[in-house]
């Protein structure tokens, strides 16, 4: 995004390209660059992230009353383009996009006012504790039990697929509180201290070789019930209104950064060179959706939330595949420290993503949700 005819709107994009300038160091942007997956290494998000808490720019979309800056939809998506352009390493959005919103919703005050500015600042880190083994998809199936006992839950059982438990020093955490009823009625939702006794967390490396995930078990964990988020077994509810934040997002504006580069390759077969172009297309698309999405114009935010993760999803797998194409054979080796960091990290970060059509709830479960909302 470079022309913009509102002169408020292109006065913001020129500060924020003057900031991103100014803060951003080489030794960030290529940490960003190097980066195979969607969470960034918290030794690199981490600084980012004071350095955009000092301006008041850690959380764009968190009003101004819990210390965002309060933008508009416009602003937040110019902010978006630019940090892609600048290639700025992507925060954490568990902390700031995921859990801090149904604080905000469901939180009391003080559990609002201790944990906001925390996470706000980054002092706190988070992961989720939502999977288990042996529920796949239909996460109401999950059985890690937490029985009160008196102040406390006191939970056992274990959640897997955990990106980042290892870095973390908090979760937030779906339990089974009752059995009886409906599965998704007998759910609480817990925020809970990763230093409490009996928690273990070892790691699952992936195929491309990383240790993102982990499997985290718990052994009579005892976790205060001020710690709830929400009414005892009504946390199926909360984990839905935080769902729409996980699948929502802004996928475009990084895409077509990345697509740019690969275009700027010398010496593309023109088969790769029309998959490009017809790719610019589709992500332009895209683009438009999100766009339209902000406005909250024609669908419901659940109903986006949904689109905009199978096509974002589905778009960054597409790309994936085309920069694999571009390096060849010579990627599948061990890249040496002349390539490119959009060719150097082609196939760990394919191989990565191809989880992204899995994780928020698949994509075909997206489909049978995005069915549900258009036809009820």
């Amino acid at each position: 995004m470079t022309l913009i005819a509102d002169s408020a709107l292109a006065a913001f994009q020129a500060e924020v390209r003057a900031f991103l300038d100014a803060e951003l160091t080489a030794e960030l942007r290529e940490g960003a660059a190097r980066t195979t997956s969607v969470f960034v290494d918290p030794s690199i998000s981490l600084p980012w992230q004071a350095i955009l808490h000092r301006r008041g720019w850690a959380a764009p979309e968190w009003p101004a009353q819990f210390g965002g800056p309060a933008w508009d939809e416009m602003q937040r998506y110019i902010f978006a383009a630019e940090c892609a352009r600048a290639g700025t390493p992507s925060l954490s959005p568990m902390g700031l996009k995921m859990v801090a919103p149904v604080i905000m919703h469901y939180g009391t005050p003080q559990q609002q006012a201790h944990y906001l500015p925390r996470i706000l600042s980054g002092e706190d880190y988070w992961c989720q504790g939502f999977s288990e083994p042996g529920s796949g998809s239909d996460l109401a199936s999950l059985q890690l039990r937490a029985v009160r006992d008196g102040d406390d839950y006191v939970l056992n059982g274990s959640k897997i697929w955990t990106t980042h438990a290892h870095f973390a020093n908090r979760m937030f955490c779906l339990v089974r509180t009752s059995t009886e009823g409906k599965p998704q009625a007998g759910i609480s939702f817990l925020l809970l201290d990763m230093a409490t006794p009996g928690i273990t967390v070892k790691p699952i490396r992936t195929l491309a070789g990383d240790h993102e995930f982990n499997q985290v078990f718990f052994d009579g964990v005892r976790v205060p019930v001020v710690n709830r988020l929400g009414e005892e077994n009504d946390g199926w509810t909360v984990a839905k209104h935080l769902l729409t934040f996980e699948r929502g997002g802004k996928y475009a504006p990084p895409l077509i950064e990345r697509l740019t580069r690969l275009r700027q390759r010398e010496g593309l077969d023109p088969l790769i060179t029309a998959q490009l172009a017809k790719e610019v297309v589709n992500l332009r698309a895209l683009q438009a959706l999100e766009m339209k999405a902000m406005r909250g114009a024609g669908g419901s935010a659940a109903l986006y939330a949904s689109v905009l993760k199978v096509l974002g999803t589905e778009a960054m797998q597409r790309v994936d595949a085309l920069a694999c194409d571009i390096e060849g054979q010579e990627g599948w080796a061990v890249p040496t420290g002349q390539t490119p960091a959009d060719l150097a990290v082609a196939v760990p970060r394919y191989l990565n993503d191809r989880a992204a059509s899995i994780y928020a709830g698949s994509n075909e479960i997206q489909r049978d949700l995005i069915a549900k909302l258009i036809l009820a």
